[in-house]
């Protein structure tokens, strides 16, 4: 039966791609609604190129695949810091618990998009009009997941979206569902995850839709002996606003306190090579504090930088 259920959903993910022949007359960039939905979290999944839906084991898993939100036995918090082009931030706060009361493992989050006061400019006065204005995103999650298996998990996040440019603003809640099977051979694991799925939204009487996102990702040990280890990961993704992609990166882990990754965005139109560093420092025998970093390489645009701080217990 579990067979069955995998082979429809990987044949729904990939239904998509048939239906467009692999192509598309032009692709649909800019169109659609809410794109910082669309900028990732997590330091540590970015330096793997951002090839972390089957990867996905902590706290940022609410982002990144909610049915990895089980394998944390404890309490943990998560601070994330994206440094965007154009001195656009994005902040991300997230925590992942249990309770005695009710079977599975529970999320909250918290995302916001930020950025200077911009000034107002029109076609009679570019100098500006000695006003200005605020423009800004943000979004609250509740996360559930849960085992169905002891292979076998599946989470869902239900977002809350707010979207403000000037007087203008609008509400609208989004979804994302995924699915982790754990394969039993070299700790491998297969992820699916379908990000930002929901309806359409009107800003300004012109509506757009939300930028759904269909992922299919594989990781595995490439090799684990003594105090080495070295993690590798890629996925296959299918935005609805652009061409199809891929994600490759790697995780080499010594003694499970330092932490070297890479790994490359194939097929999008700024991001490529990806890299990043991190560390884990036990702070008593039950609770941990874990310090992540990644650059990233987006081109034209020119470069982003992630922190993530993480805090077990």
């Amino acid at each position: 039966m579990l067979r069955k259920v995998f082979l429809v959903l990987v044949v729904s993910l990939l239904l998509p791609c048939v239906a467009s022949g692999g192509t598309k007359p032009f692709e649909k960039v800019g169109t659609y609604a809410a794109p910082f939905l669309k900028i990732g979290v997590s330091a540590r999944a970015a330096g793997m190129g951002s090839a972390f839906t089957a990867v996905s084991n902590d706290a940022t898993a609410i982002y990144w695949n909610p049915a990895g939100i089980v394998e944390q036995q404890r309490t943990q918090v998560t601070l994330n810091t994206v440094v965007w082009p154009a001195d656009i931030d994005i902040y991300f706060v997230g925590a992942i618990f249990t309770t005695p009361y009710l079977p599975g493992t529970f999320g909250l989050s918290a995302r916001a998009l930020t950025m200077d006061p911009q000034i107002e400019r029109t076609i009679y006065m570019p100098e500006g009009t000695n006003r200005v204005f605020d423009a800004g995103d943000m979004s609250f999650g509740l996360t559930y997941a849960m085992w169905f298996t002891d292979r076998f998990s599946a989470g869902v996040t239900l977002h809350f979206i707010h979207m403000g440019l000037a007087d203008k603003s609008v509400e609208t809640l989004a979804g994302d569902f995924g699915l982790l099977y754990r394969i039993g051979i070299r700790g491998m694991k297969l992820g699916m995850m379908i990000q930002s799925l929901g309806s359409e939204v009107d800003f300004d009487d012109r509506p757009s839709k939300m930028p759904t996102l269909f992922k299919v990702g594989l990781g595995f040990d490439a090799y684990r002996r003594g105090a080495h280890a070295l993690l590798a990961a890629g996925e296959f993704s299918h935005p609805s606003d652009n061409k199809e992609r891929m994600n490759v990166g790697f995780e080499y882990e010594f003694n499970r306190f330092f932490f070297l990754r890479s790994g490359y965005n194939i097929d999008y139109d700024a991001q490529g090579l990806a890299w990043g560093m991190g560390f884990r420092i036990d702070t008593s025998q039950t609770s941990d504090l874990g310090f992540d970093y990644a650059w990233e390489d987006l081109g034209f645009l020119g470069q982003a930088h992630r922190v993530s701080l993480n805090f077990s217990y």
